[in-house]
């Protein structure tokens, strides 16, 4: 009995030294270039983001990180790519509202599941979202198109950047809570509705920050109200909706960092600190603020908290909405 035992306690000893001298799955990590997918064009908010936070990330990790545009498909075809990719560290996905939330809600089936396929690296950003209206609209104030809406239903009409964006959803929110019948005019993109904005052909418009600040500050268009939890501090003299008593109604473009499911943990937690790291940079966060975002870097585990609340509201409103993109 006591050889048996003695056989075991060396088995034991060997075994342990074994696995102490395994190295970590994060070391040697990156070993080769890093490919960062993004669901949308060269140009965009988005891949503004994923070209300054890369750039950085490529001079601290020591390779390069390559920024592959695959858009199309409301980002089918880009997660569906990442979700399949091999969960080495070696392939990121800059994921957002649509990819990582909407897209369960607005379509019957997709090609990848959002909660499954991804694991959270942390978030990075966000766009804060702005009721504009022409410049030459009779309304000054949001408190005036919230009265307007709700004496004449249905007379009034905004437009948004395109179905199942966030802006639509925001606006369709402030909607729900606020009693309000105003009619949606979807746009393919930012562009093509804020010219008709200023053309005093479109009443009303939702546009995310980088897009808006330039025509707001150069008077081409007035903004009404922000939908973000507190004022910007671009457009500090703009409320909240909050402040004008239409009470939850907050919401964002947001962006943020996922991998494949199957990514060790170690390398998960190495990208977060990098990432976290690469956003505050001195040379990244100034031109990432100047573009109009607020920087929201966080650890995985924040990251997949939020996720679970964003689900939770806006499949809520979606449903009860009966929006869907099939």
């Amino acid at each position: 009995m006591w050889v048996t035992f003695a056989r075991l306690v060396r088995a034991m000893s060997a075994l342990i030294l074994i696995v102490g001298a395994m190295p970590s799955q994060a070391q040697g990590y990156p070993s080769k270039p890093i490919r960062w997918v993004v669901a949308y064009p060269p140009g965009g908010g988005t891949d503004v983001l994923a070209r300054l936070v890369g750039s950085q990330l490529s001079k601290q990790m020591g390779q390069p990180v390559v920024i592959e545009n695959r858009p199309g498909g409301a980002g089918f075809i880009a997660s569906e790519a990442v979700a399949r990719s091999p969960g080495d560290g070696h392939t990121i996905f800059t994921g957002d509202n649509g990819t990582l939330v909407y897209n369960a809600a607005l379509f019957k089936r997709t090609p990848y599941d959002a909660v499954k396929d991804f694991a959270s690296v942390g978030l990075m950003a966000r766009f804060p979202l702005i009721l504009l209206a022409s410049a030459g609209s009779p309304f000054s104030t949001a408190s005036q198109m919230l009265e307007t809406s709700k004496r004449k239903p249905g007379v009034l009409n905004y437009g948004s950047p395109g179905l199942g964006s966030p802006h639509h959803l925001a606006m369709e929110l402030l909607k729900q809570k606020a009693g309000l019948s105003i009619v949606h005019v979807p746009y393919k993109g930012s562009g093509p509705a804020l010219q008709d904005l200023i053309g005093g052909e479109l009443g009303l418009f939702v546009a995310d920050a980088a897009a808006a600040l330039p025509m707001v500050r150069s008077g081409k268009i007035k903004a009404l109200a922000v939908f973000s939890k507190s004022r910007m501090a671009a457009l500090p003299e703009i409320p909240t909706f909050i402040e004008l008593g239409v009470e939850g109604v907050e919401a964002y473009g947001w962006q943020a960092l996922v991998v494949p499911t199957s990514t060790p943990k170690e390398i998960v937690s190495r990208l977060n600190s990098e990432l976290v790291k690469a956003i505050r940079a001195p040379e990244v966060a100034p031109k990432l603020v100047d573009f109009g975002l607020e920087l929201i870097p966080s650890d995985p585990m924040t990251m997949t908290r939020y996720l679970s609340e964003e689900a939770r509201l806006w499949h809520e409103l979606i449903r009860e909405r009966k929006i869907t993109l099939e």
